[in-house]
C-alpha cells in the first residue's frame, strides 16, 4: 500500500503522473498474465487415407486451396479411416486433423477429439459375381474380400455381415475372408479369387469403383433393406446411386441403385486454433458445397454429431460464418490481429474501469491520511483538562510532533485546502490549550 502511495503521490504536485506509471504496471501485469495469444501454425498435418484413394484426392485438393492462404497442408498416407482415428488417438504422433467415417470410433474413447462437421456421404458398394443376390446373407459361405487392416471398409463391412447372422471364423460359419493383394479387383473376381468385394473410396481408387461400375461382368448389391440398415446402425445414410448416373448415354447403371453408407467427419484435437478451424471449414465449404452423386447443393459441411461432438468452433462458424478477421484480411495479417486484440482486450476490461476508479480511490487515501490527525487532535483535547503540569507539558509536546508530521506531509496542490485546514485546526488547538485554566 506504501508503494502504490508513493506513485500516486509521485512529485507531491503531479498525481496523474503517479496514476501513468501505475497503468503502465497494470499493463505489464496483465501482458504477462495473460500472456501472448498464440499464433495459428502455417503447417498442419492430415491423416487422409491410401494413394489415389477419395480421401487422398481430396486432402490434395484442400492442400491447394490452403496453400493459397499461406497453409501448408502435410498429407499423411494411411490405411484408411480407421488407420486415421488411431493416429488422432495417438499423442506422440503429430497428425491436427483426419478424415473419419461415421461408426469408426466404436468403444474408443475420444473425449479429447472434436468434429468439425461432415463433409460428404461415403457410400458402402458390394461387387459381387455370378448370380443376383437380394439379402447380404446370401454372402454366407462366400470367399470375402472386405479391405484392409486399418480401412473403415472393413469395420463396416463386418458390422453389415454381423447384422446378418455372418461371423466368418465363428463356429459353423464357412464364410472366408480373403486379402487379395492384387489392387485390380475386377482381375480378382473374374479369376475367382474372391465372390465378393466390399469397397469404399476411402481406401478403394475411385478410378477402380468407376471401372466397377461400368464393367458387365459384375454386379453392384441393391441393398433393398437399406432403411432397416439405417435403423439398426444409426450412422448409416439411405443413399442412391440414379439410373444413367455414371453414363447417361450408355445407362450406366441401367435402375437406381439402393445403397448405405456413413458421412465423412473432419475430425480434429481438442484445441485446434480457432482460425485454422475457420479455415478448414472455408475449404470444406469450397470442396464439398457442390452437389455430387449423392449430395444435394450446399448439403455439406454441416454439424452433423456423430461419434465426436461438434467443437465449440464450429458451431460458431455454422451459426455466423468466418471470423469477420480471417473473412476480411490475409490469414498472416488477420492472424496478427487477432493475437493484438487477444492481448489488449483483456487489458482495456481491467484498465477502463481502474481510470474512474483510481481518483476517487485516490482522493480517500488523501482524506485518509488528514483526517487520522484530527482523530489525534480529538483525543489530546480530552485529555488536558484533568491533565496537571508536567501531564501538560507532555500533551503540548505530543501536538507540536503532530504539528510537525504534517507539516513534513507532502500533499498534492490539489489538496492544499485540507492541508491547510489541519494546520489551522492545531494552531486554534494549541491556543486554547495554552489559555486554558491550570488543573
Amino acid at each position: 500500500m506504501t508503494f502504490l502511495k508513493r506513485l500516486l503521490m509521485m512529485g507531491g504536485r503531479a498525481p496523474l503522473i503517479g496514476m501513468t506509471v501505475l497503468a503502465v504496471l497494470v499493463l505489464v501485469v496483465a501482458v504477462l498474465g495473460f500472456g501472448f495469444s498464440p499464433a495459428p501454425s502455417n503447417t498442419l498435418t492430415i491423416a487422409a487415407g491410401p494413394k489415389d484413394s477419395n480421401f487422398a484426392r481430396t486432402a490434395a485438393r484442400y492442400q491447394k486451396i490452403l496453400e493459397q492462404q499461406g497453409v501448408t497442408l502435410n498429407i499423411l498416407t494411411t490405411g484408411g479411416s480407421r488407420d486415421n482415428l488411431r493416429l488422432l488417438m495417438d499423442a506422440t504422433q503429430k497428425v491436427d486433423v483426419a478424415f473419419v467415417l461415421g461408426g469408426q470410433a466404436g468403444e474408443a474413447e475420444v473425449e479429447k477429439l472434436v468434429s468439425l462437421g461432415s463433409v460428404s456421404y461415403q457410400p458402402m458398394m458390394v461387387f459381387y459375381r455370378g448370380q443376383p443376390k437380394k439379402l447380404l446373407s446370401e454372402f454366407k459361405g462366400l470367399r470375402l474380400d472386405i479391405g484392409e487392416e486399418g480401412s473403415g471398409t472393413r469395420t463396416l463391412a463386418l458390422a453389415l455381415l454381423a447384422a446378418n447372422g455372418i461371423k466368418p471364423g465363428s463356429e459353423g460359419d464357412n464364410t472366408v475372408l480373403v486379402e487379395t493383394p492384387d489392387p485390380d479387383i475386377a482381375k480378382v473376381l473374374d479369376s475367382g479369387q474372391v465372390d465378393a468385394v466390399f469397397a469404399m473410396s476411402e481406401s478403394t481408387p475411385t478410378a477402380m469403383i468407376r471401372s466397377l461400375l461400368r464393367s458387365g461382368k459384375v454386379h453392384l448389391f441393391d441393398v433393398a433393406q437399406s432403411e432397416a440398415y439405417t435403423r439398426r446402425l444409426p450412422y448409416l445414410n439411405k443413399l442412391v446411386l440414379p439410373r444413367g448416373a455414371i453414363n447417361l448415354g450408355e445407362d450406366i447403371p441401367a435402375a437406381d441403385v439402393r445403397l448405405v453408407g456413413p458421412t465423412v467427419q473432419l475430425v480434429a484435437r481438442e484445441g485446434l486454433h480457432p482460425a485454422l478451424s475457420d479455415l478448414l471449414l472455408e475449404t470444406a465449404r469450397a470442396v464439398h458445397a457442390r452437389p455430387g452423386l449423392y449430395a444435394r447443393p450446399g448439403e455439406f459441411p454441416a454439424p452433423l454429431e456423430r461419434d465426436f461432438r461438434i467443437s465449440e468452433d464450429a458451431q460458431r462458424y455454422y451459426s455466423s460464418g468466418r471470423n469477420f478477421l480471417y473473412r476480411t484480411f490475409p490469414f498472416w495479417v488477420a492472424s496478427l490481429i487477432a493475437r493484438v486484440a487477444a492481448i489488449l482486450v483483456p487489458i482495456l476490461i481491467v484498465l477502463i474501469p481502474g481510470m474512474r476508479v483510481l481518483p476517487a480511490l485516490y482522493r480517500w487515501s488523501m482524506t485518509r491520511r488528514i483526517y487520522r490527525y484530527y482523530g489525534e487532535l480529538q483525543k489530546l483535547e480530552k485529555e488536558w483538562p484533568g491533565a496537571d503540569a508536567a501531564r501538560r507539558v507532555e500533551l503540548l509536546q505530543r501536538l507540536d510532533r503532530i504539528d510537525a508530521s504534517v507539516f513534513n506531509t507532502r500533499v498534492p496542490s490539489a489538496f492544499g485546502d485540507l492541508f491547510y485546514d489541519l494546520r489551522g485546526h492545531i494552531a486554534d488547538v494549541r491556543r486554547q490549550l495554552r489559555q486554558a485554566p491550570p488543573a
